[in-house]
């Protein structure tokens, strides 16, 4: 039996979809077509049902070979590894992050993934987590970095360490004195786009004290929110690890504050690929590194 042919219907099964396994595998529709077509001739019964054509299904046929072809990869891959063959060529990551991921520990683990893993090709997307689930359930992206959970039963989903959340002011606004809660909110505030977690996290707060800033604006943008906290445009809600950075090379100033704010929450999803150890090797260093990263004393505790 070709392996390939059992990869291409895996995936089509999977992911419910020719188009979304083709963009998994890299490949025509047409081919990864030929292969599930192939494979129904080979075992001479029909794998999915093609009378629907708004609807993805399997037959019952094709709904029991599913597990046989997961079995079927897995034990391809075990057969390599335990040979010592290595699969061939470049291995593509597909990641997806949201905005505060990419401003923390997102580069430093790029850069181990880049050294531990020579022959690895990164494709990087720094979207909202509604986007990121949804690209990760439709097998365009491999592994992300979110405020939420994916649910899905073919994804997998762990959490990682949360993110201590700040408020960030310009400069002038620097004092030793922790401020109220009621100070800060005294003026215009920001933080990321609207629906987003930290966007949700900072209405409950406040409304749960009574308090409501003059304004609420929305920036998805990092960049665009520190030039705007430097102009004195309002006082922003920023990742502490990210504001640390950020303090040093711009006119912006972490502002204590008496109340602490709820931490950012943090999960990665990701795809298991039985016919790949290289790919579940390289999610697994990643989500090392980042245990280890976020284990660290953050900058601000190392110089009390």
């Amino acid at each position: 039996m070709n392996q390939r042919f059992v990869e291409a219907f895996y995936w089509v099964a999977t992911l419910k979809s020719m188009t979304r396994a083709a963009e998994k595998l890299f490949m025509t529709q047409s081919a990864i077509s030929s292969r599930v077509s192939a494979l129904e001739e080979e075992l001479g019964i029909v794998l999915i049902d093609r009378r629907d054509r708004q609807q993805f299904a399997l037959t019952n046929a094709g709904m029991r070979f599913l597990s046989y072809a997961e079995r079927l990869m897995a034990l391809h891959r075990q057969m390599r590894d335990e040979l010592g063959t290595e699969e061939d060529g470049v291995h593509l990551l597909r990641v997806g992050a949201i905005e505060s991921v990419l401003h923390t520990w997102l580069i430093p683990m790029l850069q181990h993934l880049r050294s531990a893993h020579p022959n690895l090709q990164l494709e990087l997307t720094v979207e909202i987590t509604p986007v990121l689930a949804e690209a990760v359930k439709r097998g365009s992206l491999d592994l992300v970095f979110a405020a939420q959970s994916v649910s899905a039963p073919d994804i997998r989903t762990r959490p990682l360490p949360t993110m201590e959340m700040v408020f960030v002011g310009a400069k002038p606004l620097k004092r030793r004195a922790p401020y109220t809660l009621a100070e800060i909110v005294a003026s215009e505030m920001m933080t990321f786009q609207r629906g987003s977690q930290p966007h949700l996290a900072l209405l409950e707060q406040l409304r749960g004290e009574g308090l409501e800033p003059p304004r609420l604006h929305t920036v998805s943008s990092i960049p665009a929110m520190v030039h705007l906290i430097e102009s004195g445009f309002g006082i922003a809600t920023l990742p502490a690890i990210a504001a640390q950075t950020l303090v040093r090379r711009h006119e912006i100033a972490i502002l204590p504050c008496e109340t602490a704010l709820a931490p950012l929450p943090v999960q990665a999803s990701y795809r298991y690929d039985p016919g790949s150890s290289a790919l579940t090797s390289v999610i697994q260093d990643a989500l090392k590194f980042i245990d280890a990263f976020g284990a660290k004393p953050t900058a601000r505790k190392k110089s009390r």
